[in-house]
């Protein structure tokens, strides 16, 4: 997998794989607005829920699709955010399990929140202005 820079050339999208990437950040980001609007954290919302289950499926599924495009790099970056906020949220409940690491857990779940809600905006934000995600 190549990452996109901002110099790579990439081929234009049909305009329905542009609309289905702007519903699954709408998905990923109902599912994360959830925990701040709930008593769930962000991150165990936008991880156990499903429209961000649904989200990640249609990503695995479409991928092949957008191959080549400006919105593969959005499809990884909404993938490599849910699988790293899992990581760290197994680890933060490993952490959970002992008395000392409750100290170190919470703030970390509560910091993968907030970062989760920026990985959404951030690439939501480039994909309305049809931009690809640069990972500097």
């Amino acid at each position: 997998m190549a990452e996109i820079t901002a110099d790579t050339p990439v081929a234009a999208p049909r305009s329905s794989l542009v609309t289905l990437t702007h519903v699954l950040y709408a998905l990923h980001g109902f599912s994360a607005l959830m925990g701040v609007l709930t008593p769930a954290f962000i991150v165990t919302s936008f991880l156990a829920g499903w429209p961000s289950i649904i989200a990640v499926i249609v990503n695995l599924v479409k991928r092949d699709d957008v191959r080549g495009t400006y919105l593969e790099s959005h499809f990884n970056w909404q993938l490599r955010t849910f699988w790293y906020a899992l990581l760290w949220v197994l680890v933060a409940v490993i952490l959970a399990l002992t008395f000392i690491g409750i100290i170190i857990a919470f703030p970390l779940a509560i910091g993968l929140g907030i970062w989760v809600l920026y990985r959404i905006a951030r690439g939501w934000l480039a994909l309305v202005d049809r931009k690809p995600i640069v990972v500097k």
